[in-house]
């Protein structure tokens, strides 16, 4: 019998999150002390912390996980078939046609609809 053992988040992870989250908030905190300093450094200042909480955040559980997930959905977007440009212009064409049917359907209508309902109430003559 073979047992797995299915990790899961714990407090590390969780102190893992927190100090992302410390990391982004001294950047933008850093942005507004800094008031001095050109803007394009104050920006980079906030762009590193940006990464830097990323990064911290990948260590986690949930980081770990949220790239794993990724890298799926990377791999499905690969077996994605893309059309041509020749479906791609038959699609829209079909669309723009629908579109030109079906709004002369309820123009026609929305007249009829409103020719009936004067004629019902007696306003409008």
């Amino acid at each position: 019998m073979t047992e797995q053992v299915q990790e899961g988040a714990t407090a590390l992870d969780a102190a893992k999150l927190a100090a992302g989250v410390a990391i982004l908030a001294a950047g933008i905190g850093g942005f507004y002390v800094l008031a001095e300093q050109p803007i394009w450094l104050r920006w980079i200042i906030v762009l590193a912390a940006l990464a830097g909480a990323f990064f911290v955040a990948l260590q986690s559980y949930q980081g770990k996980t949220f790239w794993s997930f990724v890298q799926s959905s990377r791999i499905e977007l690969r077996k994605v078939v893309w059309p041509n440009r020749q479906e791609t212009m038959q699609v829209t064409v079909v669309v723009f046609v629908m579109t030109l049917i079906l709004g002369l359907f309820f123009w026609g209508l929305d007249t009829l609809l409103g020719a009936l309902t004067r004629w019902l109430t007696g306003q409008g003559s």
